[in-house]
């Protein structure tokens, strides 16, 4: 039998921290209004099904940010630690907080109509808008 790897990540006072075995190594940015307020700019996240434990939940706070979504930060440092959608336990976690590169690859921007013209990135990727996003997640869901 095969060990699973675990991947690891801490918020920047190390007060939360979280491990998950559950990965999608494809980092996706999202440029929505929502997640560019939140941040200062787009979210890198990446895909975490489901598996995510957290250490030091107690200082955890959660902003529900949408009827379908919330998401997380660290009451001590400001962290954000997650993008969550309710239904299904799905987690997109900022890239920076796992402890190295776990092998990542940029390659999807999400929400691009959103996109201000004050930056850009270098990377090819994948560019759908957020319609094109939300009918895509239409389709998984109808598939399940």
């Amino acid at each position: 039998m095969s060990e699973l790897s675990v991947f690891k990540g801490r918020c920047l006072c190390g007060t939360v921290s979280l491990s998950t075995t559950h990965i999608n190594h494809h980092i996706a940015a999202c440029h929505c209004n929502m997640c560019r307020k939140w941040g200062g700019g787009a979210l890198l996240g990446v895909e975490c099904n489901e598996g995510v434990r957290f250490e030091g939940e107690e200082n955890i706070g959660r902003y529900q940010s949408s009827e379908w979504a919330e998401r997380g930060f660290c009451n001590k440092c400001g962290t954000h630690l997650f993008y969550k959608l309710k239904e299904n336990n799905h987690y997109y976690i900022p890239a920076g907080i796992f402890d190295g590169d776990e092998g990542f690859i940029f390659d999807l921007q999400v929400f691009i109509e959103e996109k201000p013209e004050y930056y850009a990135f270098a990377n090819r990727t994948k560019n759908m808008t957020g319609e094109e996003l939300f009918a895509l997640f239409a389709s998984d869901s109808s598939n399940s």
